[in-house]
């Protein structure tokens, strides 16, 4: 609390001198900038989450939370989750058109709209949390990001990381490729592609429809997102095997997308508390994940009894082959997913140098 007064005093304490020196030389503009300054805005927020759901659901709260607080009240944002005010996968137009301010998604359920958008929440065999945080902030994939988003009147931030995932809930063993061919499983993005090259069959649906869908076989597999949430919607009533590494998703990050009217509407410092609490909103999940993850798998395997397994060392291998294969095609067709995927590709490849011999390593020495 004293360090959220603090800034917001200097931030008040920036905006007076600023305005004291306009005063002087053009009082009316002044007075406009002052009335702008002090004016409160009413947002709304979708997502694609089930309402308060742990991590993803209350990432988006947490969000709205860091605004108003950063704020001092001038932003209120009211959270709607998934079908509350629009359906899951329809946040994105609800945004681009102005019914809703804010919205907190993955990129990759708008692949529809930009095959681009993919790139900026999970890459199968891809980065990870911390080498994707480095590219958005550090390695100038903010403004690729931008340009995907700027025909639908978006501006994208970075509002949430889940770490490496689990490969997902399957209702028989995956021992070789060949018991990949016509599975039925929930698996957005890339991701669904590879599976569906491998000779699965990809489906698409928001979290809340999961369970029945597994139980009921009509999909004899999904994933989702690791055991903390997967805990938490019972996945492990209705899937026998839980398959790890998540290869689809090292990482999803996830967003925060803004409509660009609305945030031109806001005076500057506002605009940067927006960003700036995506920033902490983004930091704040990965910490939750990591904090919360394990000890639900401890969960999952003494309490319930469930059947950890890995997936074969071929099996993967394939995967990235056709992941590697898809990637390459959609490049071929794609001009804007061609020029991000470059970008994207030396990042990791650079970065990966240096993780060789630091994080890799040192986690080799852990073993």
């Amino acid at each position: 609390m004293k360090r959220r007064d603090f800034l917001t005093g200097l931030g008040a304490g920036a905006v007076a001198t600023s305005l004291s020196g306009c005063a002087q030389k053009c009082p009316q503009s002044a007075a406009g900038v002052a009335s702008k300054s002090r004016a409160t805005f009413n947002w709304k927020m979708v997502t694609t989450w089930p309402p308060n759901f742990p991590g993803l659901g209350t990432g988006a709260n947490y969000l709205a939370r860091a605004i108003e607080d950063m704020s001092a009240g001038q932003i209120t944002v009211k959270v709607f989750a998934a079908g509350e005010l629009v359906p899951a996968f329809e946040a994105f137009d609800a945004v681009s058109q102005g019914t809703a301010q804010l919205g907190h998604s993955a990129s990759y359920y708008w692949k529809g709209k930009s095959a681009a958008a993919q790139l900026f929440s999970a890459v199968p065999f891809g980065m990870n949390a911390q080498e994707m945080t480095a590219w958005i902030l550090h390695g100038d994939a903010m403004e690729l990001w931008k340009e995907v988003y700027e025909p639908f009147n978006i501006i994208p931030a970075p509002a949430g990381h889940t770490g490496v995932q689990m490969g997902g809930w399957f209702n028989k063993e995956i021992n070789s490729v060949a018991d990949l061919r016509g599975l039925k499983m929930r698996i957005p993005g890339l991701g669904g592609e590879v599976l569906k090259r491998a000779g699965g069959t990809p489906v698409s649906m928001p979290g809340s429809e999961i369970f029945t869908s597994l139980q009921t076989g009509n999909i004899d597999a999904t994933e989702w997102t690791g055991p903390y949430n997967d805990l938490a919607f019972g996945l492990h009533q209705v899937g026998k095997y839980y398959y790890y590494p998540g290869w689809h998703e090292p990482n999803t990050m996830l967003e925060c997308i803004i409509n660009r009217d609305a945030f031109n509407e806001l005076p500057d410092n506002l605009q940067s508390i927006v960003l700036r609490a995506s920033d902490a909103a983004a930091q704040n999940m990965l910490a939750e994940y990591t904090a919360r993850n394990h000890i639900a798998l401890k969960t999952l395997k003494e309490e319930h009894n469930v059947q950890l397994r890995p997936f074969p060392p071929d099996v993967l291998q394939r995967l990235r082959t056709l992941s590697k294969e898809i990637l390459a095609e959609i490049a071929a067709s794609d001009e804007l997913f061609a020029r991000v995927y470059k970008h994207y590709r030396e990042f990791q490849q650079n970065v990966s140098a240096w993780h060789d011999i630091s994080e890799k390593a040192y986690y080799l020495t852990t073993n």
